[in-house]
């Protein structure tokens, strides 16, 4: 009989130990741990990801919240529209946002789907993954020089170039006053690409650019022809950035003055 009610008052003793470590601070139930696990990010818009196979300066945490503003900006493009090799703040899209800003416009942050090493299908590849949203007031595309990079046949920009077209202008919500695009600056005069010395990058620059200007004029969509700028990069190496191959901030800022005054007016 003793044993008995010894085994009894043992096993309300170990219930209620079970009990109270139940109730300790941090313990996490199945459900609570479940929707811990699956928290969900979301994409991120300003290029982290490298499709490319190279390195991008995008920079993770400690960037401030974007700014509300009323005017939206998406900039489509390439290393050359995410910034390589300079800070976030030198990019020519977040440039031109503060520009705009300051002549009175209530711009928000720009959204930026850009990666070092872009070419026109991945860059096409990464909007129809991102699906981004078709109420845009202002929409910038330069891509392009990767494919000539690469040795790509030509074709494939004549095919891919039109349909980033109608994707921006899409985004533009069918607006094509709201679309702009930049020529592809020339890399040859870089010490990356033989400071001028090969002839031939630079004719085909300029093929590409003959051809990207003649289907915006087609469109009827803003073209802007930075190529100039970045050819005096040949006797201003502050141009250059770092990596002697990117654009520097100052460069960018040369972009940006150059097309700001147009930009406006078709906001305005």
């Amino acid at each position: 009989m003793l044993r008995n009610i010894l085994f009894f008052y043992f096993f309300i003793l170990v219930l209620l130990m079970a009990a109270c470590k139940s109730d300790e601070p941090g313990t996490v139930n199945t459900q609570d741990q479940a929707d811990t696990l699956n928290i969900d990010d979301g994409d991120n818009m300003d290029g982290d990801e490298n499709d490319g196979g190279e390195e991008d300066n995008g920079e993770e945490g400690g960037e401030e919240d974007p700014l509300p503003g009323n005017i939206s900006y998406l900039a489509l493009g390439d290393s050359y529209t995410i910034g390589e090799s300079v800070a976030a703040n030198e990019r020519w899209p977040v440039q031109l946002v503060e520009t705009l800003r300051q002549e009175g416009l209530d711009m928000q942050d720009a959204d930026i789907i850009a990666t070092t090493g872009w070419t026109t299908g991945d860059l096409l590849n990464a909007l129809k993954a991102k699906k981004p949203s078709k109420d845009y007031d202002l929409v910038s595309l330069l891509i392009g020089v990767n494919n000539q990079y690469r040795g790509y046949d030509f074709s494939i920009y004549e095919k891919e170039l039109p349909m980033l077209l109608d994707s921006a202008i899409a985004y533009a919500n069918g607006d094509t006053s709201r679309v702009f695009v930049l020529s592809i600056p020339d890399y040859g005069v870089t010490p990356f690409g033989g400071n001028g010395e090969d002839e031939n990058i630079s004719q085909e620059i300029d093929r590409y650019n003959d051809f990207k200007q003649a289907t915006c004029s087609r469109y009827g969509i803003l073209y802007f022809n930075i190529t100039d700028i970045s050819r005096e990069a040949l006797s201003r190496p502050d141009l250059i950035a770092g990596d002697g191959l990117h654009p520097s901030g100052l460069m960018y800022a040369e972009w940006v003055e150059r097309i700001q005054n147009s930009v406006k007016q078709r906001l305005e």
